[in-house]
């Protein structure tokens, strides 16, 4: 019992941390939020992390969850991947993700199964 305890709550601070990174406005700490969240071999982590970069809805943000092979929308868990996906539908601006999403389709420096997936997140996008 006092294991459960003490991972819930070393899984509050995480997301306690986690959430103060997506307030900051500096732009290191979305550095940080790549490197060590959406890196994590913690799915709900990486989930997490994917939405707080969602929510700052900023150009290098949104490349880590759309353009980065295994983070965000490229995330090999379907759970992640979804909740991304999810996330990014429900911005109520949705012109920078459109904009992230049509520069990665376009660009030939990213592997095709990173543009095929901004190519079919685009399509969604424009439906909703």
């Amino acid at each position: 019992m006092d294991t459960i305890m003490k991972s819930t709550k070393n899984f509050n601070r995480v997301s306690d941390i986690i959430d103060s990174l997506t307030i900051n406005p500096n732009p290191d700490s979305v550095a940080v939020l790549e490197e060590i969240g959406t890196n994590s071999s913690i799915d709900e982590v990486r989930e997490m992390t994917a939405r707080a970069l969602v929510k700052r809805n900023e150009p290098a943000s949104l490349s880590v969850v759309i353009s980065h092979k295994g983070k965000g929308i490229n995330d090999m868990s379907t759970v992640v991947a979804m909740s991304t996906i999810n996330c990014l539908l429900s911005l109520e601006d949705k012109e920078l993700a459109m904009k992230v999403l049509e520069d990665t389709i376009s660009d030939e420096g990213f592997e095709e199964d990173v543009r095929e997936n901004a190519r079919s997140v685009k399509a969604l996008m424009a439906l909703s």
